[in-house]
C-alpha cells in the first residue's frame, strides 16, 4: 500500500539522480559525538554520486561564503539515519536600496 503522504519519485536515497538537492542526517562517530555532545548531524547538499556503500554530497549551505561551501562529503550507508529530498535553492533577491 502506498503512503498517501509520500512524495512522488524515488523512495530510496540510492535511487536519487546526480544533481538532486537533499539533506542527509548522519550518525556521528563516537569521537565526534563525545566532542560535540550530539549523536547526529545534518548535511545539506547536492548529490554528486550514490551507490550501495553510501552517498556523496557537495555541501550547499545557506550562505555561499560559508567555509565549507562546495566541499564534497562522503557519508557511508551505515551512518545514514534519515534522508529527504529538498527543493532547489531559491534565487537570492538583491537587497532594495532605501
Amino acid at each position: 500500500m502506498r503512503n498517501q503522504h509520500a512524495a512522488d519519485g524515488p523512495s530510496d536515497w540510492r535511487d536519487w539522480p546526480v544533481g538532486t538537492r537533499a539533506v542527509v542526517r548522519r550518525r556521528l562517530s563516537p569521537n565526534e559525538a563525545l566532542t560535540s555532545g550530539k549523536r547526529w548531524t545534518d548535511v545539506i547538499g547536492v548529490v554528486v554520486r550514490c551507490d550501495t556503500s553510501g552517498i556523496t554530497l557537495r555541501r550547499d549551505p545557506a550562505r555561499p561564503s560559508a567555509p565549507d561551501a562546495g566541499v564534497e562529503v562522503r557519508i557511508a550507508a551505515e551512518d545514514i539515519e534519515a534522508t529527504r529530498i529538498l527543493p532547489p535553492r531559491p534565487e537570492r533577491r538583491p537587497r532594495s536600496q532605501g
